[in-house]
């Protein structure tokens, strides 16, 4: 059997979406005749947002997993790891002077992230797998995008190697990036990575179609190599699972907020509604900032909103599949169109409509709309957001179809085309 190598930083214990990709990609490259070998770093020098150790019962038993130690630099920000800052501040809502100037820290001085102080024990170990398991083929999956510079040193240490790099969010382009407050000079020797990571690696691989043009923009030849590979959802999460219909409509949102991600107009149009509908319920399932859910509560009474903390993966599922209808909110910025969370697959096997807010023009309003697993509005909306609630309540048992062309055991197929 041929052999992978996967370099990532994320895997479990770690939670979130960015562990799912390559952890049920892993399940099933097996079956196409491909071995993967997993390196990652070491969870007790690790600096993850959010921790699910559910998840390490669905790591094959049969899939090698090389870990390394890290240089932890978040270390110097929050001795709890539990403090760690999620998307590169992105959620914190903290803007002291003292926050303000870690931010500054990290854009100016971790080029391009904090994470990078685990590059240089996991190059050694790179280099010890491909000489020992024979390795020809080598993938980088980011972010953290510190990850791909290892790929950009194993590929300069073995150019036979076929490197394939997997960018699954923006890089200079991100956001959230200017929270950072990086200088020109700052900018310009992230941007220098990130092109130059774009043109030595062999192939690159994204998760949606506005993203590859993002990154065929900063290439003036070989865009060809770019292709897309999205995110989907492992059909085996949900099997067995009991869907019991809600005594009361539930609006469920699975995930965190920040002020970047504005819900003033579903708010609106929930409280309209909730004047001929008493019995909705708005549940939130994740991180939500004390700040935020004060005028989430200010707005809606108490008996009419939920908040359930950060929950592992196969108990958040559970929320899905038992609502009525899920929320997902893209992040408002002048780039957002790319954006395709990982949650949104999730949503799409859950079999529940999903009500977007969002560009209407973004790659996860063509996911959902073409294929009639929801729709998407404008943050601002309030007409067209309550009609489309409306819509469900008259129309609950609403059957969603074609969610299998986004199934991990799918999409794997096209991953393995491009190794070899």
């Amino acid at each position: 059997m041929n052999k992978v190598l996967i370099i990532t930083y994320y895997w479990p214990p770690s939670g979130g979406a960015g562990v799912q990709r390559w952890l049920r990609f892993s399940k099933y490259l097996p079956e196409h005749g491909w071995e993967p070998v997993i390196l990652t770093i070491d969870p007790k020098y690790a600096a993850y947002p959010v921790l699910d150790v559910s998840l390490e019962k669905d790591v094959p038993k049969e899939v090698k997993v090389a870990k390394t130690k890290a240089t932890d630099w978040f270390s110097f920000y929050a001795s709890d790891k539990s403090k760690v800052p999620s998307a590169g501040f992105a959620k914190t809502n903290d803007n002291s002077l003292k926050e303000k100037l870690f931010r500054f820290i990290r854009g100016n001085f971790f080029i391009p992230d904090p994470r990078k102080g685990w590059n240089k024990f996991a190059f050694r170990k790179a280099c010890e797998i491909i000489e020992s398991e024979g390795i020809s083929n080598v993938i980088t999956t980011s972010p953290p995008h510190s990850t791909q510079l290892i790929g950009l040193k194993i590929k300069k240490k073995y150019p036979g190697i076929k490197w394939i790099a997997d960018l699954r969010d923006p890089w200079t382009d991100i956001y959230y990036y200017e929270q950072f407050y990086p200088t020109i000079i700052s900018k310009r020797i992230d941007s220098c990575y990130e092109k130059k990571v774009l043109k030595e690696s062999d192939r690159i691989i994204t998760v949606g179609p506005s993203l590859k043009s993002l990154f065929s923009s900063r290439l003036n030849s070989k865009t060809d190599k770019i292709e897309v590979i999205t995110n989907g959802y492992d059909e085996d999460d949900f099997k067995g699972k009991s869907h019991a219909k809600p005594s009361r409509f539930t609006i469920t949102y699975v995930g965190t907020l920040s002020e970047k991600y504005p819900i003033g107009g579903f708010i609106q149009a929930f409280i309209s509604i909730k004047i001929t509908r008493p019995d909705l319920l708005l549940r939130f399932v994740g991180s939500i900032p004390e700040n935020i859910r004060g005028r989430i509560t200010s707005e809606i009474s108490v008996d009419s909103v939920e908040f359930i903390p950060y929950t592992h993966h196969d108990e958040a599922i559970n929320f899905m599949i038992n609502s009525s209808l899920l929320l997902l909110v893209i992040p408002e910025h002048k780039t957002n169109q790319n954006i395709v969370t990982g949650k949104i697959f999730e949503y799409i096997a859950s079999g529940k409509p999903v009500l977007c807010l969002g560009p209407a023009n973004g790659d996860a309003a063509n996911i959902l709309e073409e294929n009639g697993f929801g729709k998407c509005f404008s943050y601002t909306d309030i007409f067209n957001i309550e009609n489309f609630i409306l819509s469900v309540i008259s129309d609950p048992e609403r059957k969603q179809t074609g969610m299998d062309h986004f199934s991990h055991k799918n999409i794997v197929k096209k991953l393995v085309s491009f190794l070899g």
